[in-house]
């Protein structure tokens, strides 16, 4: 790769950030009060294999890998069903969905950022989610829902693609401003998008805690948004434990006063439980970082 300045790195949307230009850190936590933790997440670089890089699932052994990049996958999950039955979906759920993408490595050598084979690969990764953890409470017959929620963001530059199905929640932090992205999907917010609630009601209502889609739940609707890749943007990706403790105008001045995706991850992580930790908090922050 020929040489260029960070400068022109940050600028120039066209050239994709080597391995060592990401900055990429993901945590989990069971909280103050819950005895188990039910999430998990998961981040992977996909080249021909899978990296994978970081995880709260066991992982056997990690690939080294000369090839060129294809794309990079972050994923965080929360189950729900309660005691080891969330805990349970929530890694199923990852495990099923990173060996689906393992599988379908051929649709990063034929899409150009715009194909629709990465919207149907994700479609069908969420499909076989479902299936697994259906499948998985049929076998263990606790009688018992085992569902998860579940984030997925998969970059493949210059494009990323977000899939969504509960209400753990992708932000986008760029020059100054945090927007979330991702809509919860709950019946609080079926509410307030029905001009039942009001958006103030809702959070406190005890509909703010119901999902209406969940992957294993009885509905399970992903939604997919494509998004525009670019060296400002900072991503982050949590579960409820985080937001219900931390309002968004903290979590974007961490973010704008970040060192690393390491420290705001720590960082956040002790203002959820500073803020009284309830319920398990899983976080995920990545960036692109030029380098000389």
């Amino acid at each position: 790769m020929p040489e260029r300045s960070a400068q022109d790195a940050a600028l120039d949307a066209r050239i994709k950030p080597r391995d060592d230009e990401i900055d990429v850190y993901g945590l989990t936590h069971k909280g103050l009060v819950r005895q188990d933790n039910q999430d998990h997440f998961l981040l992977a670089s996909i080249h021909k294999r899978v990296q994978v890089l970081q995880t709260s699932l066991s992982v056997s052994e990690r690939e080294v890998l000369s090839d060129e990049r294809l794309a990079f996958l972050a994923m965080i999950a929360d189950g729900v069903g309660g005691g080891e039955g969330g805990e349970r979906a929530s890694a199923t759920t990852l495990e099923v969905a990173t060996q689906y993408f393992t599988a379908s490595t051929d649709c990063y050598y034929r899409a150009d950022g715009t194909d629709q084979a990465f919207i149907d690969v994700l479609q069908e990764a969420a499909l076989k989610c479902h299936e697994a953890v259906l499948a998985r409470a049929q076998d263990e017959g606790h009688g018992r829902t085992m569902a998860t929620t579940l984030t997925l963001w998969m970059g493949v530059w210059p494009s990323y693609y977000l899939l969504q199905v509960g209400d753990s929640r992708y932000y986008l932090y760029r020059d100054g401003e945090l927007t979330q992205i991702s809509r919860d999907q709950t019946m609080a917010q079926d509410l307030v998008d029905e001009g039942v609630l009001t958006r103030t009601v809702a959070a406190r209502s005890r509909y703010a805690n119901i999902l209406s889609s969940a992957i294993g739940g009885q509905h399970a609707l992903p939604v997919i948004t494509r998004l525009q890749a670019d060296w400002h943007n900072v991503h982050l990706l949590c579960t409820d434990g985080l937001t219900k403790h931390v309002p968004d105008e903290l979590i974007r001045e961490r973010l704008a006063h970040m060192t690393s995706s390491r420290q705001v991850c720590e960082q956040l992580l002790q203002d959820a439980l500073d803020g009284g930790g309830t319920d398990n908090v899983s976080i995920v922050v990545g960036r692109a970082v030029p380098r000389q």
